[in-house]
Order: C-alpha cells, then sequence, then structure tokens
C-alpha cells in the first residue's frame, strides 16, 4: 500500500515494518519501523486542510529559520525526499509526508501530575518565544478563522434559527449558559481590535498528546504542528487550560467529575510564562486567565452548534452526542470562572517567584 511512498523517499520496503499509530482524530498516521532507524508517516486529511502545500510551506520556512537561529532547537519537521520535497502526492492521489521518529519519546493522552503540564506548557511558550522575531507575514493560514469567536458565535446564532423544535428545547439550558456568557465575545473583541496586541507564531492545537515527553515524563518538543500559524497566544494557553484543568476530558458524561484543578493553573501560568514573561506585553499579560474562558466557551458554543445542526461536523457516537460535549464544556466553563479569584492569587505568586529568580535573589 505505502510502498511507492517508501521508496519515494529513498527506504527499502522490505527492511520495514509499518502499522497504525497514535490517537489523532484528523490525520492518518503510520510508523515505520526498521533495523536502524523509525519514522512516521502521515497522510493529510485535505477534508480538513484543503491547501497541504500552506502546510508544508510553513514547516519548511520555520525549518529554515530554526536551523540558522536555534540549531539545538528540536523541530520535528517533515524529511526532504529524493527530489528535495518534504510532502509528496502519491499514486492515490494523497498527500503525504515522512518525520523522523524520536527515539525513547512517547505521547500520554491523559496528565498524571503538575510536572507533565508545566513542562508542556515551557514547550508550547519555548516555541513562540523562539519565534518571536520570525517574519510572521510568510506564513500561511492552513485553517481560516479557527479561532475566531465572533464566527462561532455567528455560525451559533444561524443554527438557532434553523435548528429543530425538539432539539431547541433539549438544548435549552445550554442555549441560555451560551447567551449568559456572551460577555466573552465583548472581551474578545476588545482584544482583537487592539493594536497593543500582536499576533505571533502559535500551534493552535495545544492538548498533551501533541508533546513529546521522555521516560522522566520531560517534555521533549511539540509535533503535529499542521496548525502553526499566526494567531494570539491566547489560543496556546487556552486550549491548556480547557484540556489540562480538569482531570475529565471533554467525552466525559458524569459533570460531577469535571472540576477544576488549581494546581495545574499553576503549573500552566509558570510553565509559560517562564518563557514569555519577557515577550507579552503588558495588555497582553492581562488577558491571561480570559484565555481559559475564551477557548472553553468557543468549544462550547462550536459543540452545541453542531448538535442544532444535526451533528454536520464532529462524529458522534450515539444520540445527544454533542449536546453531551456541550453540557461539559459549560460546566468547566462555570467551574473556570468561579476559580478565577485562586488564579489570581496564583498568578501574584508565580510572578513574584519569577521576579526573584531573575534578579538572582
Amino acid at each position: 500500500m505505502f510502498d511507492d511512498i517508501l521508496i519515494n523517499f529513498g527506504l527499502n520496503v522490505s527492511e520495514y515494518h509499518i502499522r497504525p499509530f497514535g490517537s489523532g482524530l484528523i490525520n492518518y498516521t503510520y510508523k515505520i519501523s526498521g533495523a536502524n532507524h523509525s519514522y512516521i508517516l502521515q497522510q493529510i486529511n485535505v477534508a480538513v486542510f484543503k491547501r497541504p502545500d500552506h502546510i508544508d510551506s510553513n514547516l519548511v520556512l520555520i525549518k529554515e529559520y530554526f536551523d540558522k537561529h536555534n540549531p539545538g532547537y528540536l523541530f520535528v519537521a517533515p524529511l526532504k525526499n529524493q527530489k528535495g520535497k518534504s510532502i509528496i502526492q502519491a499514486a492515490d492521489g494523497k498527500f503525504y509526508r515522512l518525520f523522523p521518529f524520536i527515539e525513547g519519546s512517547h505521547t500520554v493522552n491523559f496528565l498524571q501530575d503538575t510536572k507533565e503540564a508545566y513542562s508542556a506548557a515551557v514547550q508550547f511558550g519555548r516555541f513562540t518565544r523562539l519565534l518571536n522575531h520570525f517574519d510572521i507575514s510568510k506564513l500561511e493560514y492552513t485553517l481560516t478563522d479557527f479561532h475566531n469567536l465572533k464566527l462561532r458565535v455567528a455560525q451559533f446564532e444561524q443554527a438557532l434559527k434553523t435548528a429543530e423544535p425538539r432539539k431547541l428545547e433539549q438544548a435549552a439550558k445550554e442555549v441560555k449558559a451560551a447567551d449568559d456568557h456572551i460577555n466573552i465575545l465583548h472581551t474578545y473583541n476588545l482584544f482583537t481590535t487592539n493594536n497593543e496586541i500582536p499576533l505571533r507564531v502559535i500551534h493552535h492545537d495545544t492538548k498533551i498528546n501533541n508533546v513529546l515527553f521522555d521516560k522522566d515524563q520531560n517534555a521533549l518538543c511539540i509535533v503535529d504542528l499542521d496548525t502553526v500559524m499566526p494567531g494570539y497566544y491566547l489560543s496556546d494557553v487556552g486550549d491548556m487550560m480547557r484540556t489540562y484543568l480538569s482531570p475529565a476530558n471533554e467525552e466525559e458524561k458524569d459533570l460531577d467529575k469535571i472540576i477544576i484543578r488549581t494546581d495545574f493553573f499553576r503549573a500552566i501560568y509558570k510553565g509559560y510564562m517562564s518563557e514569555m514573561s519577557n515577550i507579552l506585553t503588558e495588555t497582553e499579560k492581562q488577558y491571561f486567565t480570559f484565555s481559559g474562558k475564551l477557548m472553553i466557551y468557543m468549544q462550547g458554543l462550536r459543540f452545541l452548534t453542531d448538535f442544532l445542526n444535526n451533528d454536520i461536523y464532529y462524529g458522534t457516537q450515539y444520540e445527544g452526542h454533542n449536546l453531551i460535549r456541550a453540557k461539559n464544556q459549560f460546566k468547566l466553563l462555570e467551574g473556570y470562572i468561579n476559580a478565577e479569584p485562586v488564579f489570581a492569587e496564583i498568578i501574584a505568586g508565580v510572578d513574584k517567584e519569577l521576579l526573584t529568580t531573575a534578579n538572582g535573589i
């Protein structure tokens, strides 16, 4: 099945074994194992990423930048084939990339302790910090309006107009929750129209399984770079908040399990700011806690919209699956907002700690 692809990269087909790999939901990923080297082969899902060449262009430019300015940084970029191309269109018309497999690394799907959260936050912060002087105008938008809350609210409002009465009745509580928190959109609009807030090179998908760890659970690097593009730092921080703070993920049906672990907030803040404290503007810093509200609210809204639209975007396993996901996210949002006074105390304490360290006291 993949013989022509391996040959394209100069690999002897008879020396390698191929098997599905990882738990990603977008692209199709395989591990290619050989006696001396292992690789990751990935097919790009063009239903989601309609311009694979844009992904490739972004990664090539960033790889060149790191090679010139930070050659020691572990950036897992696609390898080039025998013709010097890092993306190929196979005989089946599909697009593929080949990555080196980082030996001794592994991914995790669920956070076990704050060390992992801290270490992951350091890696996402370091990535953006090291690209602080990169010419962002060179990058393509691989997913237009990916984290555009204004668009997500408009899509939700349109869904309300066309949804079946039965679905509107079932989701009445969640529709009210969406309306009750519309102030998040107002804050988002203020943020995105503020000339003091710069676009930065960010990952846009900071789930914990997009980080490679070593055997001691230290984060080595970040992976799954297809969503790397210009954006606001809130997206990366907020997605960590959304996916790291609760021990229950977005699929959990038992809403009582959705709690906020404030020690994980501390780990994210300390890890990210250890890299970005001197990079972010003072105005940006004021929105750090808001990032979590933004991303949780936006995801809850997207699940709710899809439920009202008869599940046309997110895959479902049972009736009402997207409504359960929406309930889950709005419960998480409620807990997050209730914890904001504690977050403020944590930020003040960590800032003092980081300042003391910087001054060598």
